[in-house]
């Protein structure tokens, strides 16, 4: 997949002159750096079984996309946000809310919001939607 290089930035996206915020990237070391190692392990066990996926990193958490972004990742105090972007909206007991997406190109996506605080919180389904957003 062709990307677009921010010359302020240098951060990656799928378009030219894509709209964002300049923030400065980082590595994804560098964003689970100062949180306990469990949130890297379980951020691992996301992409497991995921194909090529382009990581952009920034202080704040983790982008992830393919052809778009399809899930967002941030470390918090209590536990590890995972923002997913899906077609339809599902149910899961780890769900903490679910959003629908409002605008002309959005195609009634809802973005779910999960807390994980164990490897053991990405389950099986949680892979399932992970793949489900990952190839929308």
């Amino acid at each position: 997949m062709t990307r677009w290089a921010c010359p302020q930035c240098d951060r990656e996206f799928a378009r030219t002159r894509q709209s964002h915020v300049c923030v400065p990237g980082c590595t994804v070391e560098e964003t689970f750096a100062p949180y306990p190692p469990v949130y890297r392990e379980i951020y691992d066990r996301l992409l497991d079984g995921l194909g090529p996926v382009h990581e952009d990193a920034v202080r704040v958490g983790v982008f992830l996309m393919s052809e778009r972004r399809f899930a967002e990742i941030r470390p918090k105090a209590r536990s590890l946000s995972l923002a997913l972007v899906l077609a339809r909206r599902v149910a899961h007991p780890l769900l903490a809310r679910a959003v629908p997406m409002t605008g002309p190109t959005t195609g009634g996506r809802v973005v779910h919001y999960f807390k994980l605080t164990r490897v053991e919180d990405v389950d099986e389904r949680v892979l399932e939607l992970m793949a489900e957003a990952y190839d929308a």
